[in-house]
């Protein structure tokens, strides 16, 4: 068997079994008040060239895995200083054409901002979560599987935090968890299920519209949200 010679802080050790590769990959969720997208790149090289795909690439011998994540999203994108959570680790043995590559997965939530394609992307774009292309590799799973991880963690944290302005109305927050959770809400209910976990602050603002009932603006309270956590787990049942 051929040996693979490894060099570490003590010398060259000989390996003697075959290395995969590593990637990171991210999936970055983003709302506009009505829908969620997704930050894709598209790609400038083979394998899948011209194809959409998620932000990501190989694992350099010096970084960590999320350090390689961080870094392979602010290159392809420009987008930096994200909170990422795993998703998972995807090991098919035919899931990248050029050779055994072993990727793990992250997703993040972020405010809508400015992108732009950098490194291998040719392009980098916010798409709708309901116009998603076909993607290269198996980033379709990796998607599925961050959105079902977006659901369940719906229920212990308060993902406007990341998703919302500062300000924002009742209505967009309820738009904001059907969109996630692919239901619709009563408005009253959904309400009064909101303010009764006590973690959202009146500012006393109104949104400014025309011929409607003005919406009053409120903010995340992150130091009382902080301190239910603290006391007991933070759980919305809907």
């Amino acid at each position: 068997m051929k040996k693979d010679f490894v060099k570490t802080s003590r010398g060259w050790y000989s390996y003697e079994y075959p290395r995969a590769a590593l990637t990171a990959d991210n999936v970055i969720f983003g709302f506009d008040g009505q829908d969620l997208h997704i930050l894709l790149v598209r790609r400038g090289v083979e394998p899948y060239k011209g194809k959409w795909a998620l932000p990501g690439g190989f694992l350099r011998m010096n970084e960590t895995i999320e350090e390689c994540a961080s870094r392979e999203l602010k290159e392809e994108t420009t987008l930096s200083n994200v909170y990422m959570k795993p998703v998972g680790v995807y090991s098919d043995l035919d899931r990248d054409p050029r050779g055994r590559i072993i990727t793990s997965a992250f997703y993040a939530l972020v405010r809508l901002t400015e992108v732009k394609g950098g490194d291998d992307a040719d392009e980098a774009l916010w798409v709708p979560l309901t116009q998603v292309p076909a993607l290269a590799f198996d980033h379709d799973r990796i998607l599925r599987d961050a959105r079902q991880r977006l659901k369940e963690d719906i229920h212990f944290r308060p993902v406007g935090f990341q998703l919302l302005p500062e300000k924002f109305t009742m209505p967009q927050l309820q738009r904001l968890y059907e969109a996630i959770l692919d239901v619709h809400f009563d408005r009253r209910n959904f309400m009064k299920k909101m303010l009764s976990v006590d973690i959202l602050e009146n500012t006393g603002e109104f949104e400014e519209v025309h011929g409607h009932r003005a919406a009053a603006y409120y903010s995340f309270n992150m130091e009382r949200y902080r301190h239910l956590k603290s006391k007991s787990d933070f759980h919305l049942e809907f």
